[in-house]
């Protein structure tokens, strides 16, 4: 399917159901604003306890636990679902349409889907809870950034005394022919959307890591800098895997000789110990160590319980409710919580290092992302 072709069919379904996102959009929603003028946290709360229970899609399986401690903490009943993130943007669009929303609150790990199939139809809002605004970044407010969730380069410290590596164009190079794993960027759209991101915002960037690498100037026959570098990745046989597990295996796994150089979360981290897993964090890589996936909190305009999922938001935003997520290595998009002091990467020392997701974007890294796929699948090297 051309970029073309892709681009007109989610404009012809923003445009038929639009109009069904108007017709059950829910009158609290609108009559309660909750913005910085009218804003009581014990009122939202007081709102929310007489509303109906509500249901959180998310990503993590911690969900379910946040829910339960979420319900207990203000006397409301919320329930957690894990759900893969096209399937949460799948059903978000289909319960609009059905005019049955089962799923209040989305909190999605597909920056680039949400903004491209699912806030240009208007069937879920974006809300910034008052007592976070003015720690939240300006550009991490429309759409709300609940979490941010790192992806950076890892190697094993049973060999390494530091990262072997310090600018990307050394995974292209004969050294790490078939050493390098990550999860298989054709069905890890975070991946590709990374690609785009870097092309589009950092292409320079990645045209001066080679200058400084090899002494010359980059030329080559592909449209970027970015793809260029893409392409030499893919023909370098690196390892792919369907999961994070098998690429932390590879990288930190004892008694090797020559392990495997990783992308990974901080959260395999938890796997790492003496007698576990040997993982370290690579800082200073040219031009990024690695890159934030943005996780948008977003609620949807037909929910029965505005209030209760606006409270929910709210939760979310505060050091109480992201501790289950900061303990795996993710960020808050709160800048007032800290990076949590028992989460075991240490991502906090190379925080600086990585690429910050730009949202605007975001529904530009949906449109391209087959064009990566293809890129990847044309010239990957087994």
């Amino acid at each position: 399917m051309t970029e073309t072709l892709r681009r007109n069919i989610t404009q012809l379904a923003a445009a038929a159901l639009v109009s069904t996102a108007a017709l059950v959009a829910s009158p609290a929603m609108a009559q309660e604003a909750w913005d910085a003028e009218n804003f009581d946290l014990d009122a939202l709360i007081e709102a929310a306890r007489k509303e109906q229970p509500i249901t959180i899609y998310d990503l993590t399986g911690k969900v379910v636990t946040i829910a339960e401690e979420f319900s207990a903490r203000y006397g409301v009943k919320a329930t957690g679902v894990k759900m893969h993130e096209a399937t949460q943007i799948d059903l978000l669009i289909r319960e609009s349409q059905a005019g049955n929303i089962v799923g209040d609150v989305s909190i999605s790990a597909s920056a680039s889907a949400l903004a491209a199939q699912v806030l240009p139809l208007g069937i879920v809002e974006s809300w910034v809870p008052p007592l976070a605004a003015a720690t939240i970044p300006e550009n991490k407010q429309d759409p709300l950034v609940i979490i941010e969730d790192p992806r950076l380069w890892v190697y094993n410290t049973e060999v390494y005394d530091s990262c072997p590596i310090s600018n990307i164009w050394e995974v292209t190079e004969e050294t790490w022919n078939r050493r390098v794993a990550l999860q298989d960027p054709v069905g890890k759209p975070n991946f590709t959307d990374f690609f785009n991101q870097l092309e589009t915002h950092h292409d320079e960037a990645v045209a001066k890591a080679y200058l400084d690498r090899y002494g010359k100037e980059l030329v080559t026959d592909e449209r970027s800098a970015t793809a260029a570098w893409v392409k030499a990745f893919a023909q370098n046989a690196p390892l792919v895997t369907d999961s994070d597990p098998p690429v932390a295996e590879a990288v930190g796994a004892k008694g090797q000789t020559e392990p495997f150089l990783g992308l990974l979360t901080p959260a395999r981290f938890r796997d790492a110990g003496p007698d576990g897993l040997q993982l370290g964090l690579c800082g200073g890589v040219a031009p990024f160590s690695g890159w934030l996936t943005p996780g948008y909190g977003v609620i949807s305009k037909a929910t029965k319980s505005p209030n209760l999922a606006r409270l929910y938001i709210h939760y979310m935003t505060t050091e109480e409710g992201i501790s289950e997520q900061t303990l795996d290595g993710k960020i808050s998009g709160n800048s007032a919580v800290p990076v949590n002091p028992e989460e075991p990467s240490n991502i906090g020392s190379v925080l600086d290092d990585l690429m910050e997701y730009n949202s605007s974007t975001a529904a530009d890294d949906f449109e391209a992302r087959q064009d990566w796929q293809d890129l990847w699948m044309i010239n990957y090297s087994r």
